[in-house]
C-alpha cells in the first residue's frame, strides 16, 4: 500500500508514489459494528472482485454503537455509569471492540484498498437527530482524535473523515470537528482528512479554508431523482483555494427516494447517472452505496428491502467499475470538465456532462438521447462505452449528431471522442 496524497494541480488524489488513483468507495457505515469476522472477508472479497478501492465506515457507528455491542458482544468505550464523557477506549483482551477494527483496517489493506474512517457518527457531539449519546465536547474530542491517530498513524490505506452526516449549527459543532482534526494531527498520523457532511451539503459550506481539510466531500443525498450533484461538483471545482472534491453519498442503489417507501426505490440508472455526472464534473472519483449494506441489514422491512449479502449484488454494484476503469485507462492528472465541444445541452434528467482529456473528449447521456457536437470540433476516432456493460463500439455521426443505438431510461452512454 502507498499512502494517498493531493496531486500537484490539486485536483486528484494519487498514490505518494505518483500512481493515478481513483476514489470508487462504497458505504459500509455499520460494518464495524455489525459484521464478524468471517463476514468481513465475505465483504471485502466481494466488493474487491467488483473493483471497489475506497470502503467508509465508522469506529463510534450510529445505530447505537457506543450502547449497543459488535457482534462479538464488545463495546468501543468504557462506561462510568453510563457517562462516556471520559472517552476511554476499551482494548482490553482478543477480540475486543479495536482489536475488531484493527482486523479490519489490516484486511483492507491486504487487498490494496483504501478506508475512510470516520472516528464518530455525528449525532455523538449534534443531537439533532439520532440516538447518540451525544459526549464529545472540544475538549475530549481532541483527547479521543489524539488516541485514534496514534492507534493508525502508520495505516496507510487510512483516510480520515470527521462530520459523519451532520449540519453544523453552533461554535462547539464547530470546535469539535476542528479539535478532532487537531488531535489526528498532533498524533503524528500522515493520512489525508476530510468531512462528511449533512445531505445536498458539501464539506465546503463549513470549511471552505482550513488547512487541515485536504479534500472536499459532497453528500447530494437521497433525497429526490435526477438531483443535481454535478452542481456541487461544480461549485467546489470553482473554489480558490484548489481542492479535490468527490461525491462519496449520492443516491444509494434499493433507497426510498426521498426517504419514503411510496416513492419507490432509487435504481441502477439512478445510480449510473448520479456517479457519472459527479465524475464527469470534476470529481476525482466517487462512492456507491446500497441502502441495505451500509445499515448490514439481517430482516427485511419496505425500507430495507433485502439482506446486506443479497444486496451486495446488485446491478449497479457490479457496473459501477466501468466508469474508474474508463479513467484509469487515460491521462486521469490532464482531465478537466469542460462544455465548449456541445453543441446542444439538455436539462433535468438528461443533462450531459462533458470530460476532457489531453487527448479525448467523454460525454454521457443518460437517457441515450443524441449528442450533437460542435462543428469546429476535429475527430480522429469515435467509440461509445455502454455504462451497463463496460462494452464499446463504433459511434458514427450523421451532421455532427451522435446516436445511441439505445434510448429511454436507463439505457444510457459515453461518447468517447479522439481528438
Amino acid at each position: 500500500m502507498k499512502y494517498l496524497k493531493v496531486s500537484n494541480n490539486k485536483r486528484f488524489l494519487i498514490k505518494d508514489n505518483g500512481e493515478q488513483f481513483f476514489w470508487l468507495g462504497d458505504t459500509a457505515w455499520e460494518l464495524l459494528h455489525s459484521l464478524s469476522r468471517e463476514e468481513i472477508i465475505e465483504y471485502l472479497d466481494c466488493r474487491l472482485k467488483q473493483g471497489f478501492t475506497v470502503i467508509q465506515t465508522v469506529a463510534l457507528a450510529e445505530c447505537d454503537g457506543i450502547r449497543i455491542p459488535n457482534f462479538y458482544g464488545r463495546y468501543p468505550l468504557l462506561s462510568n455509569n453510563g457517562d462516556y464523557s471520559e472517552v476511554i477506549p476499551d482494548t482490553e483482551g482478543e477480540y475486543s471492540y479495536w482489536d475488531h477494527v484493527d482486523y479490519f483496517v489490516e484486511q483492507a489493506c491486504k487487498r490494496n484498498m483504501y478506508v475512510a474512517l470516520l472516528p464518530t457518527w455525528g449525532d455523538k457531539y449534534s443531537m439533532e437527530w439520532g440516538v447518540g449519546p451525544q459526549i464529545f465536547n472540544r475538549e475530549n474530542a481532541k483527547k479521543y482524535g489524539l488516541w485514534i491517530g496514534q492507534r493508525y498513524k502508520d495505516a496507510e490505506n487510512i483516510i480520515w473523515v470527521l462530520g459523519g452526516d451532520r449540519n453544523l449549527q453552533s461554535e462547539e459543532h464547530f470546535a469539535v470537528n476542528i479539535s478532532l482534526a487537531r488531535g489526528i494531527k498532533e498524533s503524528g498520523a500522515k493520512q489525508l482528512i476530510t468531512f462528511h457532511p449533512w445531505g445536498e451539503q458539501t464539506s465546503s459550506k463549513h470549511f471552505p479554508n482550513a488547512d487541515w481539510l485536504d479534500f472536499h466531500m459532497i453528500q447530494s443525498g437521497h433525497k429526490e431523482r435526477n438531483y443535481k450533484n454535478y452542481k456541487m461538483v461544480q461549485h467546489d471545482y470553482s473554489l480558490t483555494p484548489v481542492k479535490p472534491t468527490l461525491d462519496a453519498e449520492p443516491r444509494y442503489e434499493d433507497h426510498p427516494v426521498g426517504f419514503n417507501a411510496q416513492n419507490g426505490y432509487f435504481d441502477a440508472s439512478d445510480v449510473r447517472q448520479a456517479a457519472y455526472w459527479a465524475v464527469f464534473s470534476g470529481g476525482c472519483g466517487v462512492t456507491y452505496g446500497h441502502n441495505c449494506v451500509w445499515r448490514m441489514v439481517r430482516e427485511t422491512s419496505d425500507y430495507f428491502i433485502m439482506n446486506w449479502q443479497t444486496a451486495l449484488n446488485r446491478p449497479a454494484a457490479g457496473q459501477i467499475h466501468y466508469l474508474k476503469d474508463l479513467i484509469l485507462s487515460d491521462d486521469m492528472l490532464s482531465m478537466k470538465p469542460s462544455q465548449n465541444y456541445l453543441f446542444k445541452q439538455y436539462d433535468g434528467a438528461n443533462y450531459i456532462p462533458v470530460l476532457e482529456s489531453g487527448s479525448k473528449i467523454y460525454f454521457y447521456t443518460p437517457c441515450g438521447l443524441p449528442i450533437e457536437l460542435n462543428k469546429n470540433l476535429l475527430t480522429k476516432k469515435t467509440r461509445w462505452m455502454n455504462p451497463r456493460t463496460g462494452e464499446y463500439s463504433d459511434a458514427v455521426a450523421k451532421d455532427n449528431v451522435f446516436s445511441p443505438s439505445t434510448c429511454g431510461k436507463g439505457e444510457d452512454w459515453v461518447l468517447i471522442v479522439e481528438k
